[in-house]
């Protein structure tokens, strides 16, 4: 995993993986939005629904941390061995919208994550247990909770949607 010298870099960083993930949709028609295809897990819109719920939901655990609240992860409803039950809800929660829609709002997220991270301290963002969410099952320090929950899926998707294209044309 890369380690980033600065906030501005791994800004830098989420929001150049961000683009090169969203151009690739510039190309998959909306009424294929959905289609399976049997080497690729994922149909567009449940990449980008993917990542709609973890950005929102990391942001989440932040938000309530800061309020006093008690941050339970992955959330209240799901531990870290359903996951995959977690995925649909996510896929559910987006299903009724656009591609266009979806990746306007992946835009906006991706938007305040960058604007969050800007608004971090440095020893928040590098410093690990400066946040009880980030410990409770890796003491990690927060950027890489940031960066498995941005750059890292931007990156895998990336490689995902365009394999998708490629045996879906």
């Amino acid at each position: 995993m890369q380690t980033y010298q600065s906030k501005e870099a791994f800004i830098a960083e989420i929001q150049k993986t961000y683009k090169l993930f969203d151009q690739e949709f510039d190309d998959v028609p909306e009424d294929k939005k959905n289609h399976r295809i049997g080497e690729v897990d994922r149909t567009p819109q449940e990449m980008i629904a993917y990542q709609l719920g973890w950005l929102t939901l990391v942001m989440s655990w932040e938000k309530d941390e800061l309020a006093g609240k008690e941050v339970t992860t992955p959330t209240p409803d799901y531990k870290w061995n359903q996951l995959g039950a977690l995925y649909q809800q996510f896929y559910l929660a987006y299903d009724a919208y656009s591609l266009e829609e979806l990746r306007f709002m992946l835009k906006q997220r991706t938007d305040e994550w960058c604007e969050w991270i800007n608004r971090l301290t440095e020893e928040e963002l590098f410093r690990p247990g400066v946040r009880k969410w980030t410990v409770t099952s890796a003491n990690w320090p927060m950027w890489k909770w940031l960066h498995i929950n941005s750059v890292a899926p931007f990156k895998s998707f990336r490689t995902q949607i365009r394999k998708w294209k490629k045996y879906d044309g």
